[in-house]
């Protein structure tokens, strides 16, 4: 049923005869892969990153947002459907291939559920799990479709990187990744001419903008724009790395491997590249070049996240398009002796959201509650058109929060090697025979020390959540 805020809101609103609202608003959805919340507007004042510390500025930051899944594609699947799947990179093909089985099992996805209402969809870059979504060897496969019919346009630039799989992990000016360990784990290209792959990605979203402009008045888009950085290997610009070169990096607290059993892993990901003989885990000095780095890759996302913000103004669109800048899951940079994601700690799985909707959501607020990815496809129903979001949709719409950020959030749910939940107090893991961790994050949250043992009552309440809601996975 509507609240009675979003029932006023649609009395208020004329409709059409298909039941769409004449009031509709665009959409721009900013995905950044491995993206934790390593950002000026999220307290790290030492990376630069002007154009999302604007963006955030101009609406609401959501400081506790978790996603699905430590891995891209299970927790892009779970954005894009609202809904908890399994931990596999290949969620969304496996979904295609229940919809080409059984359409009629499949409940609508995001870019879909706005199509359907007459918008035009277009993705560009890194969205579903393949850039591009499609499948086959390279990943350009026109037969082999992630998201199958839920895309007006799916698009994936490549230049010299020959096709998405190239551009994925590609380095400078066409270097595509064939054995890991003959890539460099970071890189910094010096020219003024150098490319990277997502600098394709802003320009194809800027050209695809354009088109999308000229037909805003009478249908409204729904725009994905999936950036790679700072997904590895670690290569940006060298003006993207300048300011860290003589930067004083702040201490890592946590950086011992942890004791006991956890989800814990010898971040292989980030292992298999060339790393000149040297781990970060052993050598200080590495730890903190693979760190600026990273940061390095931050700025330059950020940088093109302002390319596609400041062209939305030129054309107009500002104030008529929502937009949702989104993280698909967290990173190690050394906590818990992790480089990488794929466990569940808290730095693998809290992530940026932020939220800008001129007119609906005050500038510059900012909200602790704890919140999770599903809940941005019931949001964006209720922002953009003012419809609930199919009953099939697991999360919950995060307007009440949005008007009042002092409100309280949930609960998160994540899986991968375990299941997990996130309360306002505590993270439990569950692993599969049952072992269970429990971090009380009001005195721990860096989550080193399992309290289990020592509160068997919250761990089997919480269990119990965690359990239920898990009943939901499609």
């Amino acid at each position: 049923m509507l609240h009675g805020t979003l029932m006023l809101a649609v009395l208020c609103l004329g409709w059409s005869s298909n039941g769409v609202s004449e009031d509709r608003r665009n959409v721009l959805l900013i995905c950044v892969d491995d993206l934790r919340p390593e950002l000026n507007c999220y307290g790290v004042d030492y990376i630069q990153s002007p154009n999302i510390d604007r963006l955030a500025g101009q609406g609401c930051r959501f400081d506790r947002h978790y996603v699905q899944a430590p891995t891209c594609g299970a927790s892009r699947y779970a954005m894009l459907t609202g809904q908890y799947g399994d931990a596999g990179n290949d969620a969304l093909f496996k979904r295609a291939e229940r919809i080409e089985k059984t359409p009629e099992s499949v409940a609508s996805s995001m870019p879909r559920w706005f199509r359907d209402r007459g918008y035009t969809t277009v993705s560009i870059g890194k969205v579903s799990h393949h850039p591009g979504g499609r499948g086959g060897k390279d990943w350009d496969d026109d037969q082999v479709i992630e998201m199958p019919g839920d895309w007006d346009r799916h698009l994936m630039p490549t230049g010299p990187w020959q096709h998405p799989r190239g551009a994925m992990h590609g380095l400078a000016n066409g270097e595509i990744r064939v054995e890991p360990t003959e890539m460099d784990v970071f890189q910094s290209a010096p020219n003024e001419s150098d490319r990277y792959p997502d600098d394709l990605v802003a320009e194809t979203s800027l050209e695809q903008l354009n088109i999308l402009a000229s037909d805003a008045e009478s249908k409204p888009f729904f725009l994905a724009v999936g950036f790679i950085r700072p997904h590895l290997p670690f290569g940006a610009p060298e003006r993207d790395m300048e300011p860290y070169r003589d930067a004083v990096l702040p201490l890592i607290s946590n950086v011992a491997k942890p004791d006991g059993r956890t989800t814990w892993h010898r971040s292989g990901e980030f292992m298999r590249y060339h790393r000149w003989g040297k781990d970060p885990n052993q050598d200080s000095e590495f730890a903190i070049a693979v760190r600026k780095h990273y940061a390095a890759c931050v700025t330059y996302a950020d940088r093109n996240v302002g390319c596609v913000l400041d062209e939305l103004d030129r054309l107009g669109l500002s104030e008529s398009t929502i937009v949702v800048l989104w993280g698909d899951h967290g990173w190690h940079l050394g906590e818990h002796a992790i480089w990488g994601k794929h466990a569940l700690f808290e730095d693998d799985l809290r992530s940026p959201l932020i939220i800008r909707a001129p007119g609906q959501v005050e500038e510059g607020i900012s909200t602790n509650a704890v919140v999770e990815s599903i809940d941005l496809f019931p949001t964006l129903c209720e922002l953009a058109v003012s419809q609930s979001a199919p009953e099939a949709t697991s999360g919950v719409s995060l307007g009440e929060i949005l008007r009042n950020p002092s409100r309280d959030g949930h609960v998160a749910i994540s899986y991968g090697k375990a299941n997990t939940i996130r309360t306002d107090a505590y993270r439990l893991v569950v692993h599969k025979d049952g072992f269970a961790e429990l971090y009380d994050h009001r005195v721990d949250p860096l989550e080193l020390s399992n309290v289990a043992k020592e509160n068997p009552d919250v761990v089997s309440r919480l269990n119990a959540v965690l359990q239920e809601r898990l009943v939901r996975k499609n």
